[in-house]
């Protein structure tokens, strides 16, 4: 498998088209520069729902494409998670919204795959990550209305895939604190809603395929994407996580490379050190556990700082991402070690065809950590990456 490395745009404001225009035409022509010389640069792009309407128009599609062609950048993978706004505003659980519950989810969700087969390059598979299900909370009772959307939203890449050659491939990205938090509740979901003779069944009502030809397009058009930080919070093992989904025949169509912030003893000191990571914008959900006991959750670092005293003792997992070629915080530690098994996996046999690196805070980190300009800081991480892929 030849695998593509790229970083995902949603580092950079991308609410408008003119937004997505200057992050092309900024920053990413500085990285692909750095990375990739005078060859094509495979670009993670994210569009907004407001950018996705922009570019309803058609010379905006047009100077997309324009732009893509002429500053040697392959369109093969698209973050379709956040739908709003994600950059100086309160995101938080809204991040989630709207979720698969909702009608506005599969629409944003078909017409982004429909922009993404216009725009990728000819032979070329695209990747599209997405919210897992919706937020925790929300999620009781919905699972059937969640798996119906997942494929009719299938159907209409299969429709897409017939018509244009183009093969977009959704990808659910488990996350903590929503309706699939591991790999292992994960696979469940697949094994008996997505993958199943049922799930084969219903994809050959919703299009003019056979049960046996809709058997084998539904992993061609939906599976994971697997976030190593998020994967890391849960305190999942990274090679019986991937064997999970390897037995269960869940494809990773995109494998996002991330770490989190991993305090392997919590007390006073690194209390205080986590208060600097305590921000408003995005959700921090934290889950703690005492030796080798159970995990507990909360859905943010605010109300597991407020605990105090009494979380003493336990080792914390925090969904923060910090950027990867960093271990060492000063009082605590990033995840790094986990992503370095996961890309030594990858290494002994690919994971993904889709490698993303996500570092998506950055704005928000402590100012100590922000000791580069951004680009720089991206580049750096795509070279960590390269270097252990060698």
């Amino acid at each position: 498998m030849n695998e593509i490395l790229t970083y995902c745009l949603n580092i950079h404001p991308t609410e408008t088209w003119d937004e997505v225009r200057a992050a092309l035409l900024g920053p990413v022509l500085h990285v692909r520069d750095g990375i990739a010389g005078d060859g094509a640069f495979p670009v993670g792009l994210r569009f907004s729902g407001r950018a996705l309407h922009d570019l309803r128009a058609p010379e905006a599609r047009a100077e997309l494409k324009d732009i893509l062609h002429r500053e040697r950048l392959r369109a093969v993978t698209v973050n379709g998670f956040p739908y709003g706004r994600f950059h100086g505003t309160r995101v938080k659980e809204d991040v989630y919204r709207p979720d698969w519950r909702e009608e506005e989810r599969v629409a944003y969700t078909c017409e982004l795959a429909d922009l993404m087969a216009e725009i990728a390059p000819e032979g070329e598979g695209v990747s599209l990550s997405t919210v897992p299900g919706c937020f925790r909370w929300l999620s009781e009772g919905h699972e059937e209305a969640v798996a119906e959307n997942y494929l009719r939203t299938v159907a209409h890449l299969v429709r897409l895939e017939r018509r244009t050659g183009v093969t977009v491939a959704l990808a659910i990205e488990p996350e903590p604190a929503c309706m699939f938090e591991t790999i292992q509740e994960t696979a469940g979901f697949f094994s008996n809603h997505l993958l199943s003779a049922a799930a084969a069944e219903r994809l050959a009502a919703l299009t003019d395929l056979g049960v046996g030809e809709a058997r084998a397009a539904l992993p061609r058009h939906i599976g994971l994407c697997y976030d190593v930080c998020h994967a890391a919070v849960e305190f999942e093992d990274p090679a019986d996580s991937l064997a999970i989904l390897r037995e269960a025949g869940v494809p990773v169509h995109k494998l996002q490379l991330s770490a989190a912030l991993r305090v392997p003893e919590v007390t006073l000191a690194t209390r205080e050190a986590l208060a600097s990571f305590d921000e408003p914008t995005y959700l921090h959900q934290v889950i703690s556990r005492r030796g080798d006991g159970p995990l507990h959750r909360l859905p943010d670092l605010d109300p597991a700082l407020a605990r105090g005293f009494e979380a003493d003792g336990e080792e914390w997992r925090v969904h923060f991402h910090v950027p990867v070629f960093l271990k060492d915080l000063g009082a605590f530690e990033s995840t790094r070690d986990f992503l370095d098994e996961i890309l030594r996996l990858h290494r002994q046999r690919p994971i993904s065809p889709h490698l993303e690196v996500e570092t998506y805070t950055w704005d928000v980190l402590p100012d100590r950590l922000r000791t580069e300009r951004m680009e720089e800081a991206i580049l750096r991480e795509l070279r960590w990456v390269t270097d252990r892929l060698a």
